[in-house]
């Protein structure tokens, strides 16, 4: 049943990054070098024979985990990804975390407007957070980067380049119907590399990674993938419970959303 699953989603998946590609000018993705944008850039790997077809983005704002920047150059090198680099200032903002939020979201917005990219394939499921969960696959965004979440699109692919201003842009999301097991079940069925921090150390591991800043690990024995898959059937803790932002509260996450946060 798990493969079957795994296949119907990888399916749907492949489609969506497929379709996004011969229907918008200029694509590219996010990447944080997290469980979920590693996978998705898996899939895109699968749809185009081995190669990831789409320049890929990394927001840095300087104070990631080394183990996440040496991960960054070792995988962009064996995969060959044409890899963007944006700094982020650090500043007082909206979460209350100067690292992320809208100070990414203003990184984000120069390196679109400098490449001229049209659609932007970000890799959330509606798992995550309940604001999450009012996305569609493909989201418009105005010039601005603001989404209008109370008047979504119908859930279907058509051509929203219509409901756009001339500098508004697509947010793809391929891996919406996924769950935080199913993606760890297909990093293992596909033997996908993934960063060290998620396997355990003295005790600890990170569930979910951001910045140094704003990350914590949890309490974890799990040294391996399927030790994780285990642990996270047998817990009743939120994936995000390690992101310490005031951001993870539902307005203030709504809000940042609204405004382009990922």
């Amino acid at each position: 049943m798990i493969e079957q699953d795994l296949r119907e989603l990888e399916e749907k998946s492949i489609f969506i990054i497929r379709e996004a590609k011969a229907k918008f000018g200029n694509v590219a993705a996010l990447w944080s070098m997290g469980k979920d944008s590693t996978a998705m850039l898996t899939l895109a790997r699968k749809a185009f024979l081995g190669k990831v077809p789409f320049p890929v983005i990394h927001i840095d704002n300087g104070i990631d985990f080394p183990e996440t920047y040496a991960f960054r150059e070792e995988l962009a090198k064996k995969w060959k990804l044409d890899l963007i680099v944006a700094e982020s200032e650090i500043k007082p903002e909206i979460s209350g975390y100067s690292c992320c939020g809208a100070n990414k979201t203003e990184a984000l917005k120069r390196v679109m407007d400098e490449h001229g990219f049209d659609a932007l394939i970000v890799s959330i499921r509606r798992d995550e957070h309940s604001i999450r969960a009012k996305e569609r696959y493909v989201s418009p965004r105005d010039r601005n980067f603001k989404w209008n979440y109370k008047e979504q699109p119908a859930e279907v692919w058509n051509d929203y380049s219509s409901k756009l201003d001339s500098k508004g842009h697509l947010r793809i999301h391929p891996l919406l119907d996924w769950n935080e097991i199913d993606i760890w079940n297909y990093i293992r069925k596909n033997k996908t590399p993934i960063n060290p921090l998620y396997y355990s150390n003295k005790g600890y591991r990170y569930r979910s990674l951001g910045c140094t800043h704003c990350t914590v690990p949890i309490k974890s024995n799990a040294k391996s993938i399927d030790a994780i898959i285990k642990e996270l059937k047998d817990t009743s803790v939120e994936e995000r419970s390690g992101r310490e932002q005031d951001k993870e509260r539902q307005y203030v996450m709504e809000k940042l959303r609204s405004l382009g946060y990922m």
